[in-house]
C-alpha cells in the first residue's frame, strides 16, 4: 500500500491532473452560479453549481479526473513494473491490484472534498446579488440533517461516491486494455452507453432515477426518452435503482479478475 501512495503522488502527472480539475472546477461553478436566476437558490442549481456538472461531458470533471487517476496508477505500472519477475503469482497481481484500487479510492474522494470545497465557496462569491442561498447552504441546516430528504447532503455524497468510481473505473478498464490512454477514452464512453440502458430498464419497471443522482448524470440525451412517461421517481434508491447502478461496476470488476487468471504479469 505505501509504495502504491508513493507511486501515485511521485510522478508529476498526478499533481497536473489535480491541479487541473481544481481549476477547471472552480470555472464551471463560478460561471454556473453567475447565471443564476434571482431568487430562492434552490436545491438542484445550487448541486449543479457546486458539482460543477457540464452537461455535455459523460461525466462531472472531478469524476473524469479520478479516472485519469486511475488510468495513470495502472499505467505506470505497466511502464515501471513493481512486481519482480519473482513474484507475479496470481495472488500476488490480485493483491497490488486491490492495493491500487485502495489508492486510487483514497485520491478521488480526497479530491472530491477538495474540489466541493473550492467549488462551495467560489459558487458563493460569484452568486448574483439577487440570489438567497441562505436556506440551501445554511450550515447549521446542513450539520443538524446532512442528508435529508431534498436538501444537497445526499446527492453531494453520491457525487464523492461517483468520483471513486470513476478512480475505480479508469484503473479496472485501463487493466483490461493495458493503455492508459485507451482506459481513459473508454472511462469516458461508458456513461454514454451506460446512462440511457440503465434508464430505459427502470423505466421498464415502472421507475426513473431519483433526481439527485440524476442531477450528477450531465449525459441526459438517452434519459431525456423515459422523463415523459408516468414517472415513479424514487426519493432514496431503492433496490431496483442500486441493482441499475451495481451490475455494471460488478461485470467491470468480474471481467478484470478473470483477465488476470490468464496472464502471467500484472
Amino acid at each position: 500500500m505505501a509504495s502504491e501512495v508513493r507511486r501515485l503522488s511521485g510522478v508529476r502527472s498526478t499533481w497536473v491532473v489535480v491541479a487541473g480539475a481544481v481549476l477547471v472546477n472552480a470555472a464551471v461553478a463560478a460561471f454556473t452560479a453567475a447565471r443564476l436566476p434571482a431568487g430562492e437558490l434552490a436545491v438542484p442549481d445550487a448541486v449543479r453549481s457546486v458539482a460543477a456538472v457540464v452537461p455535455v461531458l459523460p461525466l462531472p470533471p472531478t469524476a473524469l479526473a479520478a479516472a485519469v487517476l486511475g488510468a495513470l496508477a495502472y499505467g505506470n505500472e505497466a511502464r515501471w513494473p513493481g512486481l519482480p519477475a519473482s513474484r507475479v503469482t496470481l495472488g500476488r497481481r490480485l493483491g497490488a491490484l486491490l492495493a491500487k484500487s485502495s489508492v486510487v479510492g483514497a485520491a478521488a474522494a480526497l479530491l472530491a472534498v477538495l474540489t466541493l470545497g473550492v467549488d462551495a465557496l467560489v459558487a458563493w462569491l460569484a452568486l448574483p446579488a439577487g440570489v438567497d442561498a441562505s436556506t440551501v447552504l445554511d450550515p447549521s441546516g446542513l450539520l443538524a440533517a446532512p442528508f435529508a430528504a431534498g436538501g444537497p447532503g445526499r446527492p453531494l455524497a453520491a457525487f464523492a461516491v461517483l468520483a471513486v468510481a470513476g478512480g475505480w473505473a479508469g484503473l479496472l478498464i485501463t487493466s483490461l486494455v493495458r493503455s492508459a490512454v485507451v482506459g481513459i477514452l473508454l472511462t469516458g464512453a461508458l456513461p454514454a452507453l451506460l446512462e440511457p440502458t440503465a434508464g430505459l430498464l427502470l423505466h421498464r419497471t415502472g421507475r426513473n432515477w431519483p433526481f439527485w443522482v440524476r442531477e450528477l448524470m450531465p449525459f441526459q440525451y438517452g434519459l431525456d426518452l423515459v422523463r415523459d412517461a408516468a414517472d415513479r421517481t424514487a426519493g432514496a434508491l431503492d433496490g431496483v435503482v442500486v441493482a441499475a447502478l451495481l451490475a455494471p461496476a460488478a461485470l467491470l470488476v468480474l471481467a478484470a479478475v478473470l483477465a488476470q487468471l490468464r496472464r502471467r504479469s500484472l
